[in-house]
């Protein structure tokens, strides 16, 4: 069974992304804030197969800063990172993925999309 950890502040949310990972087989941990995420990883043997994380984040580090320190990490640096954000210009996009993302996704988003592109990235 694939793992997904979700990064994401928004409740509701995070629970939609949850229960469509869950129903599609997916091992789902979720955590509210990239230092819970962070901290949650360095405690891990086994990394996940797949980091969704938001960008906007209410308190410390961005989505971004985040995937740019895990990009750094041996352990971490070969995880597709999915962004999955309510910033939606071309630019958002662009530099998410120079920081490290694999995929981006819009808020709100289609289930099917949503879960296509989880697909894709963990294949």
């Amino acid at each position: 069974m694939k793992s997904v950890l979700v990064v994401e502040d928004a409740h509701a949310d995070q629970h939609l992304m949850v229960s469509l990972l869950e129903q599609s087989g997916y091992q789902v941990i979720a955590k509210d804030s990239t230092e819970q995420a962070q901290q949650w990883l360095l405690q891990q043997t086994n990394p996940p197969d797949l980091i969704i994380i938001d960008i906007v984040m209410p308190e410390g580090k961005s989505g971004l800063e985040l995937c740019r320190e895990l990009r750094e990490e041996d352990q971490f640096s070969d995880i597709p990172i999915i962004f999955c954000s309510s910033k939606d210009e071309e630019f958002d996009q662009f530099w998410a993925m120079r920081q490290g993302g694999n995929a981006y996704i819009t808020k709100p988003f289609l289930p099917k999309e949503f879960l296509n592109t989880v697909a894709e990235q963990v294949s």
